[in-house]
């Protein structure tokens, strides 16, 4: 079961404002770490302003299924693993990872057993991250899942970082279209001290997305991101590394977020260098002693700062020719949530 109705339907605007405020429908979203979830173990998150329970067989199979026992709606995820299942701790219904109820002890041969009565998601694993579908009810059947360039080249090596944070996903979008940030929030950390304070940008359309960049400057700062939609949606970046650094060139990142809540988030960053042999070993040696705290300061100016806007603080904004990438992906999702609204309520 990958389908579920809009909740109380409502006007095309109200459902909309619904799919904007918790995620765009009809896409591949990362979940968790895959570490997260151990072999034989259940975690329970909260998505999409849903609560959700990833669970592991003991053979390392994964499912995630809504945390809501068909029974009574109890949390399944206060229940026991047996394995290929979930045993709801209220009256031990047991349900499937496909959301089929296999048994009901307390009644057998009751009506609900051989039903899938819980919703169920389409999960994949790449690169040390849990993707799962989030569809609506005309779009059961998931997009193909193409991760970005960097995420699929075998000589790039990637760290990931996972952080939650306390502000809206669209603040997060917001914040990674905004290149110019880096000079000022950033002016102090070890990769973004260089540059002009003072740029002019352009919007460079692609087949999957679009490029927000410097006319005037390039390879000194964060001076260009790319957004893409390739069954999910992703940014990716280049940061101008010193020598010191170790080898590798340019460091990349590539970020993706999920909605929580409509005012929480879940962010991961890929952190990547083109390395291979022994400057792949090196490189990842000087990354987890040395560069990895530096990145997560960074890391952490974005999340205060975001954090301390307040929940309406893309409303009402003065905006300039800097904020174009800013103002070309807000269009973006609030077309793509009106969309949606009025295809799922015609």
């Amino acid at each position: 079961m990958t389908t579920a109705a809009p909740a109380s339907a409502g006007s095309v605007e109200e459902l909309a404002e619904r799919i904007h405020a918790t995620g765009l429908r009809n896409q591949w979203y990362p979940v968790l770490p895959s570490h997260h979830v151990g072999d034989g173990e259940m975690k329970r998150v909260t998505r999409w302003g849903e609560p959700w329970l990833l669970f592991r067989r003991p053979t390392g199979q994964l499912h995630m299924i809504a945390d809501r026992c068909p029974h009574r709606s109890a949390p399944l995820s206060l229940g026991q693993h047996l394995g290929d299942r979930v045993a709801c701790l209220y009256h031990g219904v047991q349900v499937d990872g496909e959301g089929t109820v296999v048994s009901v002890p307390g009644l057998p041969g009751c009506n609900l057993e051989g039903k899938r009565l819980v919703r169920s998601l389409p999960v994949q694993e790449h690169c040390g991250a849990i993707f799962a579908y989030w569809g609506d009810e005309r779009h059961p059947e998931p997009p193909e899942l193409v991760l970005p360039d960097r995420l699929r080249d075998a000589d790039t090596a990637h760290f990931l970082n996972y952080a939650e944070w306390g502000a809206p996903w669209r603040f997060y979008v917001d914040n990674v279209l905004d290149p110019m940030h880096g000079a000022f929030l950033h002016g102090h950390s070890h990769s973004m001290s260089g540059g002009a304070k003072s740029a002019r940008f352009r919007i460079r359309e692609t087949g999957r997305g679009f490029f927000f960049e410097k006319t005037d400057q390039v390879g000194v700062n964060f001076d260009w991101v790319e957004f893409g939609r390739t069954g999910v949606d992703w940014v990716d970046l280049e940061i101008p590394y010193q020598p010191y650094a170790g080898p590798g060139g340019a460091f990349g990142i590539v970020g993706m977020v999920v909605p929580v809540t409509a005012t929480e988030c879940a962010v991961f960053h890929w952190r990547t260098r083109k390395v291979q042999g022994w400057e792949r070993a090196s490189w990842r040696f000087l990354y987890r002693t040395t560069l990895e705290a530096r990145h997560h300061e960074v890391l952490e100016q974005d999340r205060v700062m975001l954090e301390g806007m307040p929940a309406d603080g893309d409303v009402g904004e003065n905006l300039y020719q800097h904020d174009l990438g800013v103002v070309r992906i807000r269009r973006f999702y609030r077309a793509e949530a009106a969309r949606q609204a009025a295809e799922l309520l015609a």
